[in-house]
């Protein structure tokens, strides 16, 4: 009984401290929740456990985030697929801050790119800018796979997902994986899906990830990735602790024999597949893409002047293939003092512009001939229908009266 009462104090205790001065998350912090039964379950049933390293792979067209984990024979297997709730921005990379991008690429994430304390439930750095971003000039920061479903160039989640994938990978750490390995890409790349988007201006780049995609598809395992001649290679033999220039030349090793002749075998079998679905139009339609570093720029300047609280349109500016710009005429809130002396400025404009067209027609309705003044007795001069003629004439003895009535009337 008395052990009792003593626990009994020490969780009231608790409970009273975490009012005072922190709350019951402290205790019991959402980075420590336990993985679900049922993903427990299915790493059983393909020869996992929760400490077994893990990988991630993301989808942008078909709203899916995917993890992977190691099985005890070394090979990857799909453990969950998880549908994002939110991700900003078209198809195709992130360029600049601010151009509300989702990054797409192969990006590293180590236990210090962890946020347990994270303003969007629980989060997770995914590197960009990476070693090529880098040397392709891109720039931004804090792109995030997090919770509360909300996106300004992250994959936003929900709060019970993020939580999960969260632990899966806090578990894969706990079990020795020192990073693991995103792999964002802009919709799977099968034949058909590739064959649709051949004519987009992202065509070029979303090929040298492929190469990546492939590897993976071949392996199931995640691929290693270098950059160099300012592109990712996969797979290169390297010199032990000498990592490759992003900016030098690639070296001349080639890549393990066998896998060699595997990716060769492989992209037959795609190249035949991308042939016949590029000769056949395909029943989905293309989704929009980022029309490179332009309009890029273009959604970058929108975003510093929405962030000063300018008025801005609610949505960002589209760049069309041939060059024009597409703007909703929507306009966003105003949540500063430059955003309300602008509204303050369109307001008086308005009024102006209204003042100045009521004014026009004033002077326009002055300068009509007046009106000839008609009887008040003769505004309504009652009718009756002919049977025979079917046309409308005076009734009887209506206009005898009516001349009576002017003539008295002078």
């Amino acid at each position: 009984m008395t052990l009792r009462l003593l626990r009994a104090s020490l969780i009231l205790s608790a409970v009273f401290l975490a009012g005072c001065n922190e709350s019951l998350e402290d205790i019991a912090p959402k980075a420590s929740q336990e993985l679900s039964p049922k993903l427990v379950a299915e790493m059983k049933t393909k020869s996992m456990t929760p400490a077994s390293p893990i990988m991630v792979r993301i989808f942008k067209e078909e709203g899916q985030l995917e993890v992977w984990k190691q099985k005890s024979n070394g090979r990857y297997d799909l453990l969950s697929s998880f549908d994002i709730c939110k991700w900003s921005g078209k198809l195709g990379p992130k360029y600049v801050e601010g151009d509300r991008q989702a990054p797409e690429g192969f990006y590293t994430v180590s236990p210090g790119q962890m946020n347990p304390k994270s303003s969007f439930y629980l989060s997770f750095n995914i590197g960009f800018p990476n070693a090529y971003d880098k040397v392709h000039g891109r720039t931004g920061q804090h792109l995030m796979v997090h919770g509360a479903c909300s996106s300004s160039g992250c994959y936003s989640m929900t709060d019970a997902q993020v939580a999960q994938i969260y632990a899966l990978a806090r578990e894969a750490f706990k079990g020795g994986q020192t990073s693991f390995q995103i792999q964002a890409f802009p919709f799977r790349m099968t034949a058909a899906n590739m064959a649709r988007y051949k004519d987009d201006p992202n065509y070029k780049f979303w090929t040298m990830l492929k190469e990546g995609y492939d590897h993976f598809e071949i392996t199931k395992v995640p691929p290693k990735v270098d950059v160099c001649e300012k592109r990712y290679v996969f797979n290169q033999v390297t010199e032990p602790g000498r990592p490759l220039s992003p900016a030098g030349a690639c070296p001349a090793t080639p890549q393990p024999e066998a896998l060699q002749t595997a990716y060769q075998t492989y992209t037959k079998s795609y190249e035949a597949a991308f042939t016949m679905a590029a000769s056949g139009a395909s029943k989905l339609a293309p989704m929009s893409s980022i029309a490179g570093l332009k309009e890029a720029a273009l959604v970058a300047e929108w975003s510093k002047k929405r962030s000063r609280g300018e008025r801005v349109p609610l949505e960002p500016p589209s760049l069309n293939p041939d060059g024009s710009v597409t703007q909703t005429d929507r306009m966003g809130r105003i949540d500063s003092p430059a955003g309300r002396r602008m509204a303050a400025l369109e307001a008086e404009k308005e009024a102006k512009e209204k003042a100045e067209q009521a004014k026009k027609s004033a002077e326009v309705a002055a300068a009509l001939p007046a009106a000839v003044a008609v009887p008040a007795a003769a505004q309504a001069m009652p009718v009756s229908v002919s049977p025979e003629t079917g046309t409308a004439e005076p009734r009887k003895g209506f206009l005898s009266s009516l001349r009576k009535r002017m003539a008295s009337a002078n």
